[in-house]
């Protein structure tokens, strides 16, 4: 099998994806019960696997643009390394290319989310922190600034 390297590599890509896809969902949650430790935990293992991945990707790109060169094929992508691989092979080819694809999307889709998530958590901690100062500047309540004048300390944090 002339492409058994390059399968060997998208299935390893695959196994990474799998984790990460997991890891993940795991921070989705995290950011939705507005875990700050459980999402700080997470960070370091999403970038590892967010680095592996790119590492295997670079290698399997490498992979096919050889095996395209040393078949012959037309035209250095995915259609042609398969077309110019035998029947069966080629269809294994497509298909573990169709899974990478998918997968890729699906970690897309999360990451997407999540960035959202965060988002929303950073406009609420804005709205928050700007309701605090306003009361602060205004003089009533218990964040109130001093009788001489003086700006409050949560002013000073909030700007």
């Amino acid at each position: 099998m002339k492409s058994r390297q390059l399968l060997i590599l998208w299935t390893d890509w695959l196994t990474a994806s799998e984790r990460m896809l997991r890891c993940l969902h795991e921070q989705t949650v995290a950011v939705t019960l507005r875990d700050v430790p459980r999402v700080e935990r997470l960070q370091p293992e999403l970038d590892e696997l967010t680095e592996m991945i790119r590492i295997i990707d670079a290698k399997a790109f490498a992979e096919a643009k050889r095996l395209a060169d040393e078949l012959g094929a037309s035209v250095p992508s995915l259609r042609g390394l398969v077309s110019v691989l035998d029947k069966t092979e080629a269809a294994q080819v497509q298909l573990t290319a169709n899974k990478v694809l998918s997968a890729s999307q699906n970690i897309q889709d999360v990451v997407y989310k999540n960035r959202k998530l965060f988002e929303s958590e950073m406009t609420f901690i804005n709205g928050t922190l700007t309701l605090i100062a306003k009361a602060a500047i205004s003089g009533k309540g218990p964040y109130r600034t001093r009788k001489n004048n003086s700006v409050s300390v949560l002013v000073n944090a909030a700007a």
